[in-house]
């Protein structure tokens, strides 16, 4: 389904099998409420990997069924960061 964001965008929504995954590699991901849920890292078959933190990194593999839109810009998903650090969050990293 197609549908305008608030800035005029014409983004897609629900069924996300019209994304253009190779196009959100080092894109910004978002959750609810304009959760950072850093960058799109990696694409897997079922899956999205990101990536937040500069130091204390914290990598979240998260289903592409929760994605709920791409604007070309940020790729939204319909979880919020504590849905995503309790259910997705895959490893903590620390660079010394």
């Amino acid at each position: 389904m197609l549908k305008y964001n608030i800035f005029g965008h014409l983004v897609m929504t629900s069924f996300n099998n019209n994304i253009d995954w190779m196009k959100v590699i080092k894109k910004e991901a978002r959750g609810k409420d304009d959760d950072d849920l850093g960058e799109v890292q990696e694409i897997r078959q079922e899956n999205v990997i990101t990536k937040v933190g500069l130091i204390d990194k914290v990598t979240y593999t998260i289903p592409k069924s929760f994605v709920d839109a791409f604007d070309g810009h940020v790729l939204r998903f319909k979880l919020t960061k504590e849905e995503a650090e309790a259910r997705f969050k895959t490893k903590d990293e620390v660079w010394l």
